[in-house]
């Protein structure tokens, strides 16, 4: 069978490298989407384990097509009566860029009416359409002359983990803090500190990876739970397998915000995730902050610019350059903003940059070496 597993811009990487380790073949990175293959138990591994997929699409068509007309008698030709009831519900999720359509909505309907009418013709019923709970939801792709049809087999966004019940404004996508963390490279081999953590999703998932625990842990339904090859043997096996070798976490990782409001959020959630005895939570400004170990890193997720006045940007980005050169050399600092301008009042050289997205927001991913001494600390200061 053939799979596309959906992300966020900037996260086909990391994407690849966990499919790789699920063991699926034919791996292929796209925009915003990793291709692969694999039988039923991929399917429910990749729901259950994938830390930076949205979506797990099973492909079940692929043609051409030179007119619109064409799309209806492909899409009918599709033996729906193996994947589907008359009497069960069904959406579609169109995505087109065609010139054959002037309307997204349009190819949407055409679909609709062909699944529609296939079940006519075959039973005399005809399904009906939900858009809120569907038993099966369509996704249906068109880039020009070309056409997908696949079946979204993870039902709501792999990003809703379903433990975030509290959370403050603009909040990290899950996905998102699960894709920082795979970027750069922390193994839970070093302590992480987190000392703006808003709503505690970085920490979470962190905690999270650290002790292995599977981001679908704590999900209560998938998509495919409905359909009607559903094998739940393979699921319960599966989510066993990955229960037996949850941990402890083999390091220290810490969630602190100056706002004692935010670290309460942070605190509901983290319990909710099953990790408070992993998470250690502090009420405290960045700046009085101390690191209690000589190495580790530093994730810091600074509030966005409409959140806060030019002035106020600028002080609060020269103090965490400040904050970061002078009290935490010997970690790896990484830090997400909304625009490059904002970095530069960090006055320190970044190793490396990552354009990634938080939903519809471009945001840069920033990362920094401090290094132990001072003469190399200063020469990695822009003088003014």
């Amino acid at each position: 069978m053939k799979f596309i597993a959906k992300t966020l811009y900037g996260l086909e990487k990391v994407l690849t490298e966990e499919l790789e380790s699920l063991g699926a073949g034919n791996i292929r990175p796209a925009n915003r989407a990793v291709l692969f293959s694999g039988d039923k138990e991929l399917i429910y591994k990749a729901n259950y384990s994938l830390r930076s997929a949205l979506s797990i699409l099973v492909q079940i068509a692929d043609f051409s097509i030179r007119s619109k007309d064409d799309l209806y008698k492909r899409t009918i030709r599709i033996d729906w009566s193996q994947i589907m009831d008359a009497g069960d519900t069904f959406s579609v999720v169109p995505v087109v860029n065609s010139k054959l359509f002037t309307h997204t909505g349009y190819p949407a309907l055409v679909v609709k009416d062909a699944v529609a009418d296939y079940f006519r013709q075959k039973t005399g019923k005809r399904p009906s359409i939900d858009s809120r709970d569907p038993v099966i939801v369509i996704n249906l792709h068109i880039s020009g002359d070309r056409v997908t049809i696949s079946l979204d087999s993870s039902g709501e966004p792999l990003f809703k983990r379903g433990y975030r019940t509290e959370q403050g404004p603009a909040p990290l996508n899950e996905v998102l803090a699960a894709g920082i963390l795979l970027i750069s490279g922390w193994n839970a081999t070093v302590p992480l500190t987190d000392p703006m953590c808003g709503s505690g999703t970085i920490p979470i998932e962190a905690a999270m990876i650290a002790c292995h625990i599977p981001p679908g842990r704590t999900r209560s339904e998938y998509g495919f739970c409905r359909w009607k090859d559903y094998d739940p043997e393979i699921f319960t096996r599966i989510k066993g397998e990955y229960e037996s070798r949850i941990l402890r976490s083999p390091v220290k990782i810490t969630a602190s915000d100056i706002s004692e409001e935010a670290v309460k959020q942070s605190i509901v959630n983290i319990n909710k995730a099953g990790v408070g005895d992993e998470i250690i939570t502090i009420v405290s400004d960045f700046s009085s902050l101390r690191p209690a170990d000589r190495e580790g890193y530093i994730f810091i997720n600074p509030p966005y610019g409409q959140r806060l006045k030019p002035e106020e940007i600028n002080q609060l980005y020269s103090m965490i350059g400040t904050t970061l050169k002078y009290y935490f050399a010997g970690h790896k600092a990484w830090i997400i903003t909304t625009g490059k301008e904002f970095l530069k009042n960090i006055g320190l050289k970044p190793d490396s940059k990552h354009t990634l997205f938080n939903g519809s927001i471009e945001c840069i991913l920033a990362g920094y070496t401090m290094y132990e001494g001072s003469d190399k600390q200063r020469s990695d200061i822009r003088k003014p």
